[in-house]
Protein backbone atom coordinates (compact mmCIF):
# COMPACT_ATOMS: atom_id res chain seq x y z
CA UNK A 1 0.00 0.00 0.00
CA UNK A 2 1.24 3.08 -1.08
CA UNK A 3 1.86 5.77 1.31
CA UNK A 4 -1.06 8.89 1.30
CA UNK A 5 0.00 12.34 1.25
CA UNK A 6 -0.86 14.15 4.58
CA UNK A 7 -1.64 16.98 4.09
CA UNK A 8 -0.37 19.69 1.90
CA UNK A 9 -0.34 23.66 2.69
CA UNK A 10 -1.53 26.82 0.96
CA UNK A 11 -2.23 30.17 1.24
CA UNK A 12 -0.96 29.71 4.82
CA UNK A 13 -4.56 27.65 5.21
CA UNK A 14 -3.49 23.52 6.27
CA UNK A 15 -5.93 20.98 4.70
CA UNK A 16 -6.02 17.07 4.47
CA UNK A 17 -5.19 15.42 1.41
CA UNK A 18 -8.99 14.13 1.25
CA UNK A 19 -10.25 17.89 1.73
CA UNK A 20 -8.90 18.62 -1.76
CA UNK A 21 -12.45 19.24 -2.85
CA UNK A 22 -13.42 21.83 -0.27
CA UNK A 23 -9.86 23.94 -1.07
CA UNK A 24 -10.78 23.89 -4.63
CA UNK A 25 -14.20 25.43 -3.90
CA UNK A 26 -12.71 27.72 -1.08
CA UNK A 27 -9.97 28.77 -3.80
CA UNK A 28 -12.80 29.76 -5.80
CA UNK A 29 -14.58 31.79 -3.51
CA UNK A 30 -11.34 33.75 -2.86
CA UNK A 31 -10.77 34.76 -6.10
CA UNK A 32 -14.38 35.59 -6.77
CA UNK A 33 -14.38 37.77 -3.43
CA UNK A 34 -11.30 39.50 -4.75
CA UNK A 35 -12.63 40.42 -8.10
CA UNK A 36 -16.05 41.54 -6.75
CA UNK A 37 -14.00 43.83 -4.18
CA UNK A 38 -11.92 45.35 -6.77
CA UNK A 39 -15.30 46.65 -7.90
CA UNK A 40 -14.69 45.49 -11.87
CA UNK A 41 -17.16 42.56 -12.17
CA UNK A 42 -20.48 41.45 -10.01
CA UNK A 43 -19.34 38.65 -8.61
CA UNK A 44 -22.15 38.10 -5.45
CA UNK A 45 -24.04 35.67 -7.56
CA UNK A 46 -21.10 33.29 -8.37
CA UNK A 47 -20.09 34.34 -4.55
CA UNK A 48 -23.53 33.02 -2.73
CA UNK A 49 -23.35 30.18 -5.45
CA UNK A 50 -20.03 28.48 -3.81
CA UNK A 51 -20.62 29.48 -0.12
CA UNK A 52 -23.53 27.30 -1.10
CA UNK A 53 -21.89 24.58 -2.45
CA UNK A 54 -18.74 24.46 -0.12
CA UNK A 55 -21.45 24.24 2.96
CA UNK A 56 -23.13 21.35 1.51
CA UNK A 57 -19.49 19.85 0.07
CA UNK A 58 -18.13 20.27 3.73
CA UNK A 59 -22.00 18.68 5.37
CA UNK A 60 -20.79 15.49 2.88
CA UNK A 61 -17.72 15.14 3.42
CA UNK A 62 -17.26 15.71 7.61
CA UNK A 63 -20.82 13.60 7.70
CA UNK A 64 -19.18 10.24 6.33
CA UNK A 65 -15.20 10.31 7.16
CA UNK A 66 -14.02 7.51 8.45
CA UNK A 67 -11.33 6.06 10.87
CA UNK A 68 -8.21 7.12 9.81
CA UNK A 69 -9.71 10.36 8.50
CA UNK A 70 -10.94 11.61 12.16
CA UNK A 71 -7.40 10.75 13.37
CA UNK A 72 -5.92 12.97 11.15
CA UNK A 73 -8.71 15.71 12.21
CA UNK A 74 -7.95 15.04 15.87
CA UNK A 75 -4.41 15.85 15.51
CA UNK A 76 -4.63 18.83 13.39
CA UNK A 77 -1.76 21.52 14.13
CA UNK A 78 -4.53 24.38 14.54
CA UNK A 79 -7.04 22.26 16.62
CA UNK A 80 -7.96 24.06 19.99
CA UNK A 81 -5.55 22.23 22.84
CA UNK A 82 -6.35 22.07 27.06
CA UNK A 83 -4.94 25.68 27.47
CA UNK A 84 -6.86 26.86 24.57
CA UNK A 85 -10.33 25.52 26.34
CA UNK A 86 -9.09 26.50 30.11
CA UNK A 87 -8.56 30.06 28.87
CA UNK A 88 -11.67 30.27 27.23
CA UNK A 89 -13.99 28.75 29.11
CA UNK A 90 -12.78 29.15 32.33
CA UNK A 91 -12.05 32.43 34.90
CA UNK A 92 -9.85 32.98 37.88
CA UNK A 93 -7.59 30.04 37.02
CA UNK A 94 -4.49 29.07 38.97
CA UNK A 95 -2.34 26.80 37.91
CA UNK A 96 -0.68 23.84 40.01
CA UNK A 97 2.58 22.46 39.66
CA UNK A 98 4.49 19.87 40.43
CA UNK A 99 4.05 16.16 42.34
CA UNK A 100 6.29 16.94 44.93
CA UNK A 101 8.35 13.98 43.79
CA UNK A 102 10.34 14.53 41.07
CA UNK A 103 9.26 17.66 38.92
CA UNK A 104 6.87 19.24 37.06
CA UNK A 105 5.78 17.38 33.63
CA UNK A 106 5.18 19.94 31.05
CA UNK A 107 2.78 17.68 29.53
CA UNK A 108 0.20 18.09 31.96
CA UNK A 109 -1.41 21.27 33.32
CA UNK A 110 -4.02 21.79 35.76
CA UNK A 111 -5.36 23.60 38.42
CA UNK A 112 -8.55 25.36 40.27
CA UNK A 113 -10.58 27.77 38.18
CA UNK A 114 -14.58 28.59 37.96
CA UNK A 115 -16.12 27.92 35.19
CA UNK A 116 -19.44 29.83 35.51
CA UNK A 117 -19.83 30.22 39.16
CA UNK A 118 -19.08 26.64 39.86
CA UNK A 119 -15.06 25.91 41.26
CA UNK A 120 -13.75 23.28 39.41
CA UNK A 121 -10.06 21.51 39.54
CA UNK A 122 -9.61 21.04 35.55
CA UNK A 123 -6.62 19.57 34.24
CA UNK A 124 -5.52 17.57 30.88
CA UNK A 125 -2.84 17.05 28.31
CA UNK A 126 -1.00 19.83 26.96
CA UNK A 127 0.57 19.31 23.33
CA UNK A 128 2.61 22.16 21.99
CA UNK A 129 2.52 24.42 18.62
CA UNK A 130 5.81 24.65 17.90
CA UNK A 131 9.26 22.83 17.97
CA UNK A 132 9.91 24.33 21.16
CA UNK A 133 7.05 23.82 22.74
CA UNK A 134 6.87 20.41 21.63
CA UNK A 135 9.68 19.19 23.21
CA UNK A 136 9.02 21.15 26.79
CA UNK A 137 5.53 19.31 26.46
CA UNK A 138 6.84 16.22 25.23
CA UNK A 139 4.34 16.22 22.57
CA UNK A 140 1.26 15.49 25.25
CA UNK A 141 2.89 12.77 26.54
CA UNK A 142 2.98 12.76 30.48
CA UNK A 143 5.91 10.70 32.46
CA UNK A 144 5.00 9.20 35.48
CA UNK A 145 5.13 12.44 37.21
CA UNK A 146 2.48 14.21 35.13
CA UNK A 147 0.45 11.22 36.35
CA UNK A 148 1.31 11.86 39.96
CA UNK A 149 0.83 15.76 39.66
CA UNK A 150 -2.56 14.63 37.93
CA UNK A 151 -3.39 12.60 40.67
CA UNK A 152 -2.24 15.01 43.67
CA UNK A 153 -4.52 17.52 41.55
CA UNK A 154 -7.63 15.75 42.30
CA UNK A 155 -7.04 14.60 45.71
CA UNK A 156 -6.91 18.53 46.04
CA UNK A 157 -10.26 18.63 44.86
CA UNK A 158 -11.25 15.60 46.69
CA UNK A 159 -10.39 17.38 50.10
CA UNK A 160 -11.66 20.85 49.26
CA UNK A 161 -15.24 19.13 47.57
CA UNK A 162 -14.63 20.71 44.22
CA UNK A 163 -15.65 18.58 40.56
CA UNK A 164 -12.98 17.33 38.46
CA UNK A 165 -13.29 18.26 34.62
CA UNK A 166 -10.18 16.34 32.62
CA UNK A 167 -9.33 17.31 28.95
CA UNK A 168 -7.95 14.57 27.21
CA UNK A 169 -5.57 14.59 24.62
CA UNK A 170 -2.54 12.27 23.79
CA UNK A 171 -0.85 10.27 21.43
CA UNK A 172 -0.04 7.75 24.71
CA UNK A 173 2.23 7.91 27.97
CA UNK A 174 5.91 8.71 27.61
CA UNK A 175 7.34 5.72 26.20
CA UNK A 176 10.97 6.19 27.40
CA UNK A 177 13.05 4.02 29.40
CA UNK A 178 13.49 6.43 32.29
CA UNK A 179 10.10 6.81 32.13
CA UNK A 180 9.63 2.86 33.36
CA UNK A 181 12.37 2.80 35.64
CA UNK A 182 10.31 5.75 37.61
CA UNK A 183 7.47 3.86 37.52
CA UNK A 184 4.84 4.49 34.70
CA UNK A 185 2.93 1.76 35.03
CA UNK A 186 2.64 2.02 38.36
CA UNK A 187 1.75 5.50 38.21
CA UNK A 188 -1.33 4.91 35.71
CA UNK A 189 -2.83 1.66 37.36
CA UNK A 190 -2.77 3.78 40.88
CA UNK A 191 -4.48 6.82 39.15
CA UNK A 192 -7.38 4.15 37.54
CA UNK A 193 -7.76 3.09 41.46
CA UNK A 194 -7.81 6.66 42.97
CA UNK A 195 -10.15 7.71 40.43
CA UNK A 196 -12.64 5.23 40.50
CA UNK A 197 -13.29 5.93 44.43
CA UNK A 198 -12.73 9.66 44.11
CA UNK A 199 -15.72 11.06 46.38
CA UNK A 200 -16.46 14.39 44.00
CA UNK A 201 -17.82 14.31 40.29
CA UNK A 202 -15.24 13.52 37.27
CA UNK A 203 -16.37 14.96 33.89
CA UNK A 204 -13.67 13.45 31.16
CA UNK A 205 -14.02 15.23 27.88
CA UNK A 206 -11.40 13.81 24.94
CA UNK A 207 -10.78 17.02 22.71
CA UNK A 208 -8.48 15.27 20.19
CA UNK A 209 -6.27 12.12 20.90
CA UNK A 210 -6.69 9.89 23.46
CA UNK A 211 -4.42 7.28 23.10
CA UNK A 212 -3.88 3.99 25.72
CA UNK A 213 -2.85 3.96 29.11
CA UNK A 214 -1.98 7.82 28.70
CA UNK A 215 -5.27 8.93 28.08
CA UNK A 216 -6.88 6.15 30.35
CA UNK A 217 -4.74 7.89 33.52
CA UNK A 218 -7.18 11.00 33.74
CA UNK A 219 -9.92 8.78 31.76
CA UNK A 220 -11.86 7.25 34.39
CA UNK A 221 -15.19 9.60 35.51
CA UNK A 222 -18.41 9.73 36.07
CA UNK A 223 -19.30 10.85 32.86
CA UNK A 224 -16.85 10.18 29.87
CA UNK A 225 -17.44 12.58 26.43
CA UNK A 226 -15.87 12.47 23.22
CA UNK A 227 -15.74 15.46 20.66
CA UNK A 228 -17.25 13.88 17.60
CA UNK A 229 -13.87 14.60 15.80
CA UNK A 230 -11.90 12.53 18.20
CA UNK A 231 -10.64 8.90 18.76
CA UNK A 232 -10.06 6.50 21.90
CA UNK A 233 -8.34 3.60 21.31
CA UNK A 234 -6.12 1.00 23.17
CA UNK A 235 -2.92 1.67 20.74
CA UNK A 236 -2.51 4.20 17.73
CA UNK A 237 -3.18 3.05 14.06
CA UNK A 238 0.53 3.28 13.19
CA UNK A 239 1.48 1.50 16.63
CA UNK A 240 -1.22 -1.14 15.27
CA UNK A 241 -0.32 -1.24 11.74
CA UNK A 242 3.75 -1.71 13.11
CA UNK A 243 2.49 -4.45 15.05
CA UNK A 244 0.33 -6.08 12.52
CA UNK A 245 2.37 -5.45 9.28
CA UNK A 246 5.45 -4.65 10.24
CA UNK A 247 4.77 -1.30 8.48
CA UNK A 248 2.81 1.97 8.83
CA UNK A 249 1.01 1.62 5.40
CA UNK A 250 -1.86 -0.33 7.04
CA UNK A 251 -2.86 2.53 9.38
CA UNK A 252 -5.83 3.12 7.42
CA UNK A 253 -6.69 -0.33 7.53
CA UNK A 254 -6.10 -0.43 11.51
CA UNK A 255 -8.55 2.58 12.25
CA UNK A 256 -11.22 1.12 10.70
CA UNK A 257 -10.39 -2.59 12.68
CA UNK A 258 -9.64 -0.60 15.79
CA UNK A 259 -13.40 1.06 15.97
CA UNK A 260 -11.90 4.14 17.74
CA UNK A 261 -14.46 6.75 16.69
CA UNK A 262 -16.75 8.87 18.83
CA UNK A 263 -19.76 6.75 17.31
CA UNK A 264 -18.02 3.54 17.85
CA UNK A 265 -17.31 4.44 21.23
CA UNK A 266 -20.72 5.15 22.15
CA UNK A 267 -22.16 2.25 20.40
CA UNK A 268 -19.95 0.02 22.07
CA UNK A 269 -21.31 1.63 25.56
CA UNK A 270 -17.57 2.50 26.56
CA UNK A 271 -18.29 6.57 26.19
CA UNK A 272 -21.66 8.62 27.73
CA UNK A 273 -21.63 11.20 25.02
CA UNK A 274 -20.77 13.20 21.77
CA UNK A 275 -19.97 16.45 21.62
CA UNK A 276 -20.61 17.93 18.09
CA UNK A 277 -18.15 20.00 16.89
CA UNK A 278 -18.18 22.94 14.25
CA UNK A 279 -18.36 21.90 10.38
CA UNK A 280 -14.97 20.78 9.35
CA UNK A 281 -13.94 20.24 13.17
CA UNK A 282 -13.07 22.14 16.01
CA UNK A 283 -9.97 24.45 14.55
CA UNK A 284 -12.61 25.77 12.00
CA UNK A 285 -14.33 27.61 14.66
CA UNK A 286 -12.57 27.32 18.10
CA UNK A 287 -14.87 29.93 19.70
CA UNK A 288 -17.91 27.70 19.06
CA UNK A 289 -16.08 24.30 20.10
CA UNK A 290 -15.53 26.43 23.38
CA UNK A 291 -19.08 27.04 24.03
CA UNK A 292 -20.14 23.52 23.18
CA UNK A 293 -17.86 21.94 25.68
CA UNK A 294 -18.26 24.55 28.26
CA UNK A 295 -22.30 23.80 27.49
CA UNK A 296 -21.09 19.95 27.94
CA UNK A 297 -19.58 20.19 31.33
CA UNK A 298 -21.75 22.81 32.67
CA UNK A 299 -24.91 20.24 31.93
CA UNK A 300 -23.28 17.15 33.28
CA UNK A 301 -21.78 19.07 36.70
CA UNK A 302 -25.08 19.94 37.50
CA UNK A 303 -26.48 16.83 37.40
CA UNK A 304 -23.69 14.83 39.12
CA UNK A 305 -23.40 17.63 41.86
CA UNK A 306 -27.73 16.52 42.83
CA UNK A 307 -25.57 13.19 43.70
CA UNK A 308 -23.91 11.96 47.46
CA UNK A 309 -20.38 10.71 47.32
CA UNK A 310 -21.38 7.42 47.98
CA UNK A 311 -24.09 7.57 44.50
CA UNK A 312 -21.14 8.56 42.58
CA UNK A 313 -18.39 6.30 43.57
CA UNK A 314 -21.18 3.10 43.22
CA UNK A 315 -22.41 4.25 39.98
CA UNK A 316 -18.65 4.83 38.51
CA UNK A 317 -17.31 1.81 39.70
CA UNK A 318 -20.20 0.22 38.34
CA UNK A 319 -20.35 2.14 35.10
CA UNK A 320 -16.62 0.71 34.08
CA UNK A 321 -17.15 -2.93 35.55
CA UNK A 322 -20.37 -3.71 32.87
CA UNK A 323 -18.03 -2.71 30.60
CA UNK A 324 -16.68 -4.85 27.61
CA UNK A 325 -17.91 -9.09 26.89
CA UNK A 326 -16.66 -11.93 28.95
CA UNK A 327 -17.66 -15.75 29.08
CA UNK A 328 -17.30 -17.93 32.06
CA UNK A 329 -16.29 -21.20 31.24
CA UNK A 330 -18.98 -24.24 32.68
CA UNK A 331 -17.73 -25.61 35.55
CA UNK A 332 -17.61 -29.49 35.47
CA UNK A 333 -19.78 -31.33 38.19
CA UNK A 334 -18.28 -33.20 40.79
CA UNK A 335 -19.34 -36.86 40.80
Amino acid sequence: MAKDKEIVKEKGITYFDFEKPIQELEDQLEKAVETHDKGKVDMQDNIESLTKKITKAKKELYGNLNGWQKVQISRHAERPYTLDYIENICKDFIELHGDRNVKDDKAIVGGFARIGTQPVMILGHQKGRNTKQRQMRNFGMANPEGYRKALRMMKLAEKFNVPVVTLIDTPGASPGLEAEERGQGEAIAKNLMEMAVLKVPIVCIIIGEGASGGALGIGVGDKVIMMEHTWYSVISPESCSSILWRSWDYKEVAAEALKLTAENMLENGLIDGIIKEPLGGAHQDPQAAFKLVKSEITKQLKHLLELDSETLIAQRIDKFSNMGVYEEPAVASQP
